[in-house]
């Protein structure tokens, strides 16, 4: 059986539309797909986080350990610091893409849920002589986000005066409700942002909170399909869509969540190797195609009828008013303005190869 937010209820009453996605019941929409875009784009919005999972460590080892299993530099994280980063097998390969968040006394790993149980097992793998206790807090807390130009504007209008993390992954801790909530600077559609870490108990009131309060600013829930085009615009790869234990850290243009200068972790010598090398033989690039087909996630991309890549996500843009994707390059044909096209059932789809993001 899917996992369910505990907000399911809450959203049903505000007309939400489900689908079954990663093992969770998810909303795909409230309504109107394209009202959320054009709300997160215009004003803000309001997405439903509770498949993100958390970790937390503790012990006198934690940042140790993690500094050897994790592609980026943990060690000048200060308390409510926070970077992104990947967790490499042996071959360099991307198991999970996380964001680190330093409180305290811990550290803490958010991350896709589904993801969960391979973080756990390849962790404890590694984890023997090592001062560290790894304590699930996937079921403690939920995640909600706040996504536009006026997510600020309505963080604020609930907090008071509260002091709100500036730089990507940074946090803080806010009253709310009664709640201790962590905020963290978060942007998941190129639009500036913030995610709420709420206990559990607080979760319900918080939504509807924010719910009452955002509709003086324009704000809306905005679902999967929204979401999706928002993050394909931005150019944001997701795992398990656009890269998985199949890829090598750098074919997914994961540059911010690895140091060449922290020295030593898991898959690091692979890492080093390619960059050494100058290159990798593929990346993740962005496409701009002629007509209003988007591909779909699998269609090859050629050049001379020759096969040169494949697609990984595509969608029809609202704001470039025409199909856009992500998708794997030879290196040959990285340069922005190269034509290639897409074979989607038969029919070739022209496309031009640009930089991304398409647009944030």
């Amino acid at each position: 059986m899917a996992k369910q937010s505990l907000l399911t209820d809450f959203h049903r009453s505000n007309g939400a539309v489900f689908t079954e996605r990663d093992g969770w019941l998810l909303p795909v929409h409230f309504g109107d797909a394209a009202a959320e875009y054009e709300s997160v784009r215009g004003a803000a919005g309001l997405f439903d986080l509770s498949h993100r999972g958390l970790l937390q460590f503790t012990g006198p080892d934690r940042l140790s350990f993690l500094q050897g299993m994790l592609s980026n530099d943990l060690r000048p994280l200060k308390t409510f610091d926070g970077q992104y980063a990947t967790l490499l097998n042996q071959h360099g390969k991307v198991l999970a893409d996380l964001r680190v968040l330093c409180a305290l006394n811990s550290l803490y790993l958010d991350f896709w849920e589904n993801l969960k149980d391979r973080i756990i097992e390849h962790l404890n793998r590694y984890l023997v002589a090592d001062e560290v206790e790894i304590a699930d807090r996937s079921g403690d807390y939920a995640t909600l986000a706040l996504q536009g130009p006026n997510a600020e504007t309505l963080l604020r209008n609930v907090t008071g005066p509260a002091d709100l993390p500036a730089q990507l992954a940074h946090h803080g801790m806010i009253n709310l409700d009664g709640a201790a909530v962590c905020v963290v600077c978060a942007s998941h559609t190129g639009e500036p942002g913030y995610d709420l870490i709420i206990p559990n108990a607080a979760l319900e009131s918080i939504a509807r909170r924010l719910t009452d309060s955002g509709k003086q600013f324009g704000v809306r829930w905005a679902g999967e399909e929204a979401q999706n085009l928002l993050r394909v615009e931005a150019g944001i790869p997701r795992y398990g869509i656009d890269f998985n234990e199949d890829n090598l850290l750098l074919e997914v243009g994961l540059e911010h969540a690895v140091s060449f200068n922290k020295g030593c972790y898991l898959g690091q010598e692979v890492v080093e190797r390619i960059r050494s090398r100058g290159h990798v033989n593929r990346k993740l690039c962005g496409l701009l195609l002629d007509g209003q087909t988007p591909a779909a996630s699998g269609d090859a991309i050629q050049v001379d009828g020759k096969e040169i890549g494949r697609v990984t996500s595509s969608v029809v843009s609202p704001r470039l008013k025409r199909p856009i994707a992500l998708g794997y390059l030879q290196k040959d044909f990285w340069n922005a303005g190269t034509q290639v096209t897409i074979n989607r059932a038969g029919a070739q789809l022209r496309a031009v190869v640009t930089a991304l993001p398409f647009a944030g």
